[in-house]
């Protein structure tokens, strides 16, 4: 991730770098370190539980997806707090979601539904944090959290999973896909935090106009082999000045180089960006037809596209996660922001926004992700968890939107060793507040670490070695086995 005072890392500064903190370029080289790496992780033994994960898909809806019109509706509820959608019941008994999730409803029996998140924090940036790091803010409630390091912030789930397994010999610990928009970071702890740079995701930015992800310029051309790219080391001694060797900046840039040479060393990794290689019968199930051809999925039989769920970065990024983690990425951020001009913060015409353009891809496309990795063996052994930063208001306001409402809203667990079909916390007749078993974001990140066999009260250490738990919250044990 790239932010305001970090220096922009061409090609050349890389190689600088790389020079400087007497990195070489062979590819003999780059082996014997990659093999010296895997050594030290055969040292240390991993502690797994009982089919304990092998990967995390992490989907984040920014904004706040209404909870009453999705997996927690009152159809017994006032008009004011029922809305305008009705109810359809799934392949649970006695589970009923909102009108425009029949695909999701199709796939719950895989599921949990979460009922009883809650946390304090009302504000995006403040609830931001505390769902993508399961912690409070140390600032508390407010907005306009992006620092320039974020080095006073606690580390994303992904960087802390990095950081527990940094012995590991991975080409990508964590991978984290699109939250860039025209290179601004617009959410905080998407980063490695107070763990560093070392720890943040492999950022694979997306453009949601283009419908295109600049991460796969990370490919090598055709006719330019690994190898070739490697032993061009050669080059670096024909390069003008480069930072003292052992300074901090030739350490930092060392560090980009490993991790990018180690990027390029992945086959499989590289492979999985390019999306185009899925078959027609793929690309239409997660609603990208031909990649560029609306599905054909309108009420009327028509292609759809007045529904917003043509070609859609909604699709596409879940798919694209799918093919990480079946490259071997152990940990998948999806970061659902704007997209084709949409996101979930509905404070006005919140019926139509749903209705018309941010359930229609979203539901197609979860229901997709389940079902491919089912179909693919890699259900079990991936745990995806779908949730935003809060949920909406009860009431309805008078823009006919839902405000922002922490207070109780909806998450969902599929695979990884779920027991399919659960319902887990309930809300009070109005979805207001937690009426049993309540939840906190913590609780999802204790849960997540607890099935890669982390110990979430094991700790991780800032820059100036105070030590902090992994994660804070309460596995969730009752929801596995």
């Amino acid at each position: 991730m790239r932010q305001a005072d970090e220096p922009n890392f061409d090609r050349r500064t890389l190689l600088r770098g790389a020079a400087a903190a007497g990195v070489g370029l062979s590819f003999d080289g780059l082996l014997r370190a990659r093999a010296a790496r895997q050594v030290r992780a055969a040292e240390s033994v991993a502690t797994a539980p009982p089919g304990g994960i092998r990967a995390c898909i992490f989907i984040f809806y920014y904004g706040g997806p209404s909870h009453l019109e999705t997996f927690d509706p009152k159809p017994q509820a006032p008009a004011e707090v029922r809305g305008e959608f009705g109810v359809i019941q799934t392949r649970v008994p006695g589970l009923l979601v909102g009108e425009h999730l029949p695909h999701t409803a199709g796939v719950l029996h895989k599921a949990a539904v979460i009922r009883s998140m809650h946390h304090p924090m009302r504000l995006h940036d403040a609830a931001c944090v505390e769902t993508l790091t399961g912690r409070a803010p140390a600032r508390g409630d407010g907005e306009n959290f992006i620092v320039p390091r974020e080095a006073d912030l606690f580390p994303s789930l992904g960087a802390a999973y990095s950081y527990a397994r940094r012995d590991e010999p991975r080409a990508v610990h964590n991978a984290a896909l699109p939250f860039v928009i025209n290179n601004v970071i617009p959410v905080p702890c998407q980063s490695g935090g107070f763990l560093g740079r070392s720890f943040d995701p492999f950022l694979i930015a997306g453009d949601h106009e283009a419908l295109a992800y600049r991460a796969e310029t990370l490919a090598l051309p055709q006719d330019l082999s690994l190898e070739r790219v490697l032993e061009r080391g050669g080059l670096l001694r024909q390069l003008d000045v480069a930072p003292s060797a052992g300074t901090a900046d030739a350490t930092l840039l060392a560090g980009y180089y490993e991790r990018a040479f180690d990027l390029l060393a992945s086959e499989a990794v590289r492979q999985a960006l390019h999306i185009d290689q899925e078959d027609a019968a793929t690309r239409e199930r997660y609603g990208l037809g031909d990649l560029g051809q609306s599905f054909q999925d309108g009420p009327n039989g028509d292609n759809g596209a007045h529904l917003g769920i043509g070609r859609n970065m909604r699709g596409q990024n879940l798919l694209l996660a799918r093919r990480l983690v079946e490259a071997g990425v152990p940990f998948v951020n999806v970061y659902d922001f704007k997209q084709q001009g949409k996101n979930w913060d509905a404070h006005a015409d919140n019926f139509n926004q749903h209705r018309n353009h941010l359930l229609p891809p979203m539901d197609r496309a979860f229901a997709a992700l389940i079902e491919d990795l089912d179909e693919r063996g890699l259900l079990e052994s991936t745990l995806v968890v779908a949730l935003g930063e809060f949920g909406r208001t009860p009431r309805i306001n008078a823009g006919a939107g839902r405000d922002h409402w922490p207070d109780c809203y909806s998450a969902v667990m599929a695979g990884g060793g779920v027991r399919g079909g659960t319902i887990w916390g309930a809300s009070d007749k109005l979805g207001a507040y937690p009426a049993s078993e309540p939840v906190s974001p913590g609780d999802i990140a204790a849960t997540v670490f607890w099935r890669f066999g982390i110990d979430p009260a094991s700790h991780m250490l800032d820059a100036g070695g105070r030590p902090y738990k992994i994660a804070e919250g309460r596995p969730l044990t009752e929801l596995f086995g």
